[in-house]
């Protein structure tokens, strides 16, 4: 199933994604709850309900993706937290090794951004490039989880591109002033329950395209920490709580590497692409 949070008239609202219509989750569930942490609260007996009315719910109620506005998926989550040099080909075109702990940072609020919402270039650089990545979202409580018991703790999946600004990035050996910028990371559009993947989401294809060129293009069987043990190893360093998110790092083909470097501009349309989920559209805006 793809869950979207959408802008509605009274307020913010959940729905069900289905052949290019959206449908609020209250009119096919009447006191199904109105944000998605409550949807994954809610567990897979709402999920299940959700399911049994989608096939009859009248036209009336499937209003076109278009003609919604679109948010992050969990706006404001709980933790945001990102790998770096998680797929072993993108930590070898950088010249970096393989890791055996992955590397860890996390974003901000005010860095993400809604389905085709503007990415935001911003004035202290031009040197803003992309990163598709799988984002795990969490839909149970967990701390010391096993990696056995990993992926019962996982609600679904969504898209992320870590658009990163370079130049910021390799000013420390942190990256969290690289990686925070405003409105530089897009989310979204839908949150896939975990049922409607392969286990772990391991295996299935994930690229970005800039102005339509395919710029990234690999699947998540390259990644070196998969989803079960990411989760495990997040768990011994903190509680993760349902809506948190977890972005698994990208592939190889990101626009620093290239020669001559590809650096994103006002202008473009950067599009992260995942089989089984979707497509995530942004524009390109200067600040």
């Amino acid at each position: 199933m793809h869950l979207v949070t959408f802008r509605a008239k009274d307020g913010e609202n959940v729905g069900v994604l289905d052949s290019g219509h959206v449908i609020a989750v209250g009119d096919l569930v009447p006191d199904a709850p109105r944000t998605m942490i409550g949807v994954i609260d809610a567990g897979k007996t709402l999920q299940k309900a959700l399911a049994d009315k989608l096939a009859t719910a009248p036209a009336s109620a499937r209003l076109p993706v278009e003609s919604v506005e679109l948010m992050v998926p969990i706006p404001k989550p709980g933790k945001f937290i990102c790998l770096g040099l998680n797929y072993a080909l993108h930590a070898k075109e950088g010249g970096n090794a393989v890791p055996d702990y992955p590397a860890l940072f996390v974003r901000v609020d005010s860095s993400l951004v809604a389905p085709n919402a503007p990415v935001v270039r911003p004035r202290a650089s031009t040197h803003l490039d992309y990163e598709c990545e799988l984002t795990i979202v969490i839909g149970k409580t967990c701390r010391n989880v096993s990696e056995t018991d990993a992926l019962s703790h996982v609600f679904g999946y969504t898209i992320f591109n870590d658009v990163s600004v370079r130049d910021y990035q390799r000013k420390t050996t942190q990256w969290t002033a690289g990686k925070n910028f405003d409105g530089t990371g897009p989310v979204g559009p839908a949150i896939v329950t975990a049922d409607a993947l392969p286990p772990g989401a391991d295996g299935i294809g994930i690229r970005t395209r800039l102005n339509g060129q395919v710029m990234q293009d690999s699947d998540t069987s390259d990644m070196v920490f998969k989803t079960a043990r990411t989760v495990a190893i997040l768990s011994e360093i903190m509680t993760l709580e349902p809506g948190d998110m977890i972005a698994t790092g990208t592939p190889s083909g990101v626009g620093y590497a290239r020669k001559p470097p590809v650096w994103m501009k006002q202008g473009d349309v950067l599009e992260t692409e995942i089989d089984g989920i979707g497509v995530l559209r942004n524009p390109v805006v200067d600040a």
